[in-house]
């Protein structure tokens, strides 16, 4: 997944994964994944997708501050 914002590119192809959280097993309402990455440049953003039931029931790209990944980090 591509997300372009004014100033920035974050592609899920070529960023690199630094953490993935699951929740429930393929096909779970329920069920979603989170997934840091970190881009070749040094920038932080989080995908999320997720089933109709989950807190993430769109496919999403979020951009993360180093200090807010850090945080995610800890806490997943």
């Amino acid at each position: 997944m591509i997300k372009t914002t004014k100033t920035k590119t974050y592609d899920t192809e070529t960023a690199t994964v630094v953490k993935k959280v699951t929740f429930g097993g393929y096909g779970d309402p329920a069920g979603y994944e989170t997934t840091m990455y970190q881009t070749p440049e040094g920038d932080f953003f989080l995908y999320t997708n997720g089933g109709a039931d989950s807190p993430y029931k769109e496919e999403k790209i979020t951009t993360y501050s180093k200090a807010n990944a850090k945080k995610w980090l800890e806490e997943n």
